[in-house]
């Protein structure tokens, strides 16, 4: 049994080898940092959606954003789309499950506003119809995603790829680097003095 367990912490490390060397991510991923920052600045919101895993790192990463991540300071508008179960359930009934994201994105997004989806496929209809809707409103479109990037691979401004199939193992890097996401906006918004 302990020799799976180091397997899985190898097959962990393995991959964050791969990513550390993974220029167009890492590059996106500063691009997204200054984005956010730019953002903030100018008094939008950064939005988050996702399915199972996905949505629940969706709710964490908000919530480092909206709450605080190393130390104390201002709150940011960061918000999970997900979160209101009644008007999730309400829409999919109601509608469809692939519109639950798309309509809180035409009625919350405003242009210059942040919106995340994360999919280890890339293939979650309601996130990629949440990334075309908030494309036509010119809001600012990361996508967090395995190593194919499935069919939102075309469609955001930021493409973050894991460079793997591993479900497990890319949502451990979606975390990683959405907690660097959260550390750099946080230092640059808020500079400890």
């Amino acid at each position: 049994m302990e020799n799976f367990i180091r397997s899985k912490i190898q097959d962990s490390i393995n991959l964050k080898i791969k990513l550390l060397q993974n220029t167009a991510v890492l590059t996106a991923v500063s691009g997204l940092v200054n984005d956010i920052i730019t953002c903030y600045k100018n008094g939008g919101k950064v939005l988050w959606c996702g399915n199972g895993g996905s949505a629940a790192d969706a709710q964490h990463l908000a919530a480092e954003l909206s709450g605080r991540f190393y130390y104390d300071r201002p709150p940011l508008f960061s918000e999970a789309l997900h979160v209101n179960t009644s008007y999730t359930t309400a829409v999919a009934n109601d509608y469809s499950y692939d519109v639950i994201y798309s309509r809180l994105i035409k009625a919350m997004g405003r242009k210059g506003d942040v919106l995340i989806g994360i999919s280890t496929s890339g293939n979650s209809a309601n996130v990629i119809k949440a990334i075309e809707e908030a494309n036509s409103l010119g809001l600012i479109t990361a996508a967090f995603t395995g190593e194919s990037g499935g069919k939102l691979k075309t469609l955001p401004k930021y493409l973050v790829n894991i460079p793997s199939s591993d479900t497990p193992r890319i949502q451990e890097c979606h975390m990683l680097l959405g907690h660097t996401i959260c550390e750099l906006v946080e230092i640059n918004l808020f500079p400890k003095k």
